[in-house]
């Protein structure tokens, strides 16, 4: 990986990881965890969305997986909500 996408992933990872914790109120997690989040929430995606039949249009894109991930982000803090509850 190029020093460029690196930082392209970096970028998504936060922007994905910042819109999911908004969503998903409760969970300010600060700019590396967003990161981290974002980041887990695309490899979630990328799992789980083709095994359920999903595909997100233009997922190549930058806006696409921003959307991604966001998604994945999102599944991932409910469960992460949901363990801390149990």
């Amino acid at each position: 990986m190029t020093v460029t996408g690196l930082l392209i992933t970096l970028l998504i990872g936060a922007i994905a990881g910042w819109l999911a914790g908004e969503i998903v109120k409760g969970h300010g997690q600060g700019l590396v965890m967003n990161i981290v989040i974002g980041i887990l929430g695309a490899v979630i995606a990328s799992f789980l969305f083709p095994a359920v039949g999903l595909a997100i249009g233009g997922a190549g894109s930058i806006l696409g997986s921003i959307i991604y991930a966001t998604l994945g982000a999102v599944i991932l803090l409910v469960i992460v909500g949901l363990v801390k509850r149990a």
